[in-house]
């Protein structure tokens, strides 16, 4: 994978692969990385985003087919954790669809996987109207509110977002508003986790469902008082959800 990759932990330890969001990059899983020093994380920035940014076209199949590279890479054997938020969580969706027995535990958090097709059209004469606004720090520092954005990383956000083109945003918001599960989903051997925000939007929530419906060995669960964007908002209780989650896997 050309794109920039983050490694940090115990490289002798299980490998966790964190893959972001979208209008993020690596550093939202920072929280995470400080928590999980036991574990061999490796965080990517996904192409044409963060410090990948002028590398390949993005596309989630094409991100899964080159993370899915990465952990055979750095697998070595070792037990392999995947955690997505939102974008990197359909991400995940796609990885175990095309490799059903790769991976061994998956926490999907916010993946939307209900397409919004309606909504498509709009989606590039939108992004050409308020991209003129993301060099703005007041537009910025509403967005990333919105995405719950702690105030000690505003300004990388800030300096990631106005580097953005529009073509970039509009194709990211594409795939993700396009998304669905795919069928091979269904023959996943993976232990999955998937979270949702008691806050979030009907279509979140119903998304989740679909996952659960369509996994094997899935396990949901709605995070109470939070809405989208759980690993920023209040890291301490996804930290522990995820940690409390595996160890009671290898207990069991």
């Amino acid at each position: 994978m050309d794109c920039y990759i983050k490694g940090t932990g115990n490289k002798d330890g299980p490998l966790m692969l964190f893959i972001h969001g979208g209008g993020v990059s690596g550093w939202m899983w920072q929280e995470q990385l400080a928590y999980f020093r036991d574990y061999h994380c490796i965080v990517p920035d996904l192409p044409e985003q963060g410090k990948s940014a002028g590398t390949d076209l993005f596309s989630i199949k094409s991100s899964a087919e080159s993370l899915l590279n990465v952990i055979e890479e750095k697998a070595d054997g070792k037990k392999v954790v995947v955690v997505g938020f939102s974008l990197g969580a359909q991400i995940i969706v796609q990885m175990l669809s095309m490799r059903p027995d790769l991976i061994d535990y998956a926490m999907i958090n916010s993946a939307l996987v209900r397409p919004m097709k309606r909504l498509e059209a709009f989606i590039g004469p939108t992004v050409r109207l308020t991209h003129p606004l993301t060099k703005w720090r007041s537009f910025a520092q509403a967005q990333a509110k919105t995405l719950a954005i702690p105030k000690d990383l505003f300004e990388t956000y800030f300096q990631e977002s106005i580097k953005m083109t529009p073509e970039t945003l509009t194709r990211i918001l594409q795939e993700n508003m396009t998304f669905s599960i795919p069928s091979e989903f269904k023959d996943a051997k993976t232990k999955i986790l998937v979270t949702v925000g008691e806050k979030e939007r009907g279509i979140m929530r119903q998304s989740a469902e679909d996952i659960l419906t369509n996994s094997q060995n899935g396990q949901g669960i709605i995070l109470a008082k939070t809405g989208h964007g759980a690993p920023l908002v209040n890291p301490l209780l996804f930290n522990s959800i995820l940690d409390k989650w595996l160890k009671e896997d290898r207990n069991s």
